[in-house]
């Protein structure tokens, strides 16, 4: 698990745990919070997704610049293998932003008050 957490990006994979006790800590202190909390792990799952995504173009842009004229495909530069692993690899901190959204939301179905 610790190798998944590290493959996602420790500066992201740690703002995401912090959220996580976020949503547990406000259950306890704000009930309120709890579904922004998790909202906000949600979307910033997404945003380390699309930076990531960024980066990646912004390198194989320069790799196929340093090739020459351009005309090549993308998979005459670099194996589909690593670039559909990067996309995988990308996808963890999406994964762990979506399962913190769900706790949030049971976390808020069950302190819901009872009618």
């Amino acid at each position: 698990m610790f190798k998944v957490f590290m493959q996602g990006g420790a500066g992201y994979m740690t703002i995401l745990t912090v959220l996580l006790v976020a949503v547990f800590f406000a259950a306890w202190k704000a009930p309120r919070w709890i579904k922004e909390i998790g909202s906000f792990a949600l979307v910033f799952g997404f945003l380390t997704y699309l930076i990531g995504l960024y980066q990646m173009f912004q390198a194989l842009q320069q790799v196929s610049m340093d090739q020459g004229d351009g005309v090549r495909g993308i998979f005459d530069l670099i194996s589909p293998g690593v670039f559909f692993g990067g996309m995988k690899v990308g996808l963890i901190p999406v994964f762990y932003g979506i399962i913190i959204y769900l706790l949030s939301l049971i976390v808020r179905i069950v302190k819901k008050p009872r009618l």
